[in-house]
């Protein structure tokens, strides 16, 4: 085939299928563009990060450490959302309509006389994954054993966990 039969082929395949091509180059547009996430959430996490998450790897390492064959264990978690806590609200619906009511945080008063928000819920750390690394994962019953242990301390699945021997 020469080149001018070879241009004319794609030439009617791109008028054949245009619209479809519209859309997957509208589509890799829509991907490239950025969106969610604003800087004050990030750094919020960043700042919860240490006491909750740090918490929880060292208190991971102590039992892991514990499994027979583990050896040394060294942990970390990453979070996709750090604690949150929900406070009680109070609704006023004055005037009957939608647009007329209003939330307030509910305010109690400790023994010391400060006023503190009483709290609802406090809805903990939901975990994205796990690295582990330790002198026996190269024995399959050792790894299993930390797989588990760690899937039932975090809900996080055994394929969001990894195990890895240490040097």
């Amino acid at each position: 085939m020469d080149v001018i039969t070879i241009k004319n082929k794609a030439l009617e395949g791109i008028r054949k299928h245009k619209y479809a091509l519209v859309v997957a180059a509208i589509g890799l547009l829509l991907i490239c563009i950025p969106f969610g996430g604003s800087k004050p959430e990030t750094q919020s996490q960043t700042q919860a990060y240490p006491t909750e998450v740090n918490s929880m790897e060292q208190r991971l390492e102590d039992i892991l450490a514990k499994i027979d064959g583990a050896g040394k264990v060294q942990v970390m978690l990453t979070v996709s959302s750090s604690e949150k806590t929900v406070y009680q609200e109070d609704t006023d619906l004055s005037g009957g309509g939608a647009d007329t009511s209003r939330y307030d945080t509910v305010i109690i008063k400790d023994s010391q006389g400060n006023e503190l928000g009483l709290i609802q819920q406090v809805i903990g750390a939901k975990y994205q994954g796990a690295i582990i690394v330790c002198q026996g994962a190269g024995k399959p019953a050792v790894k299993l054993a930390i797989v588990e242990a760690v899937s039932r301390a975090t809900g996080l699945g055994a394929d969001q966990i990894s195990v890895l021997k240490m040097k």
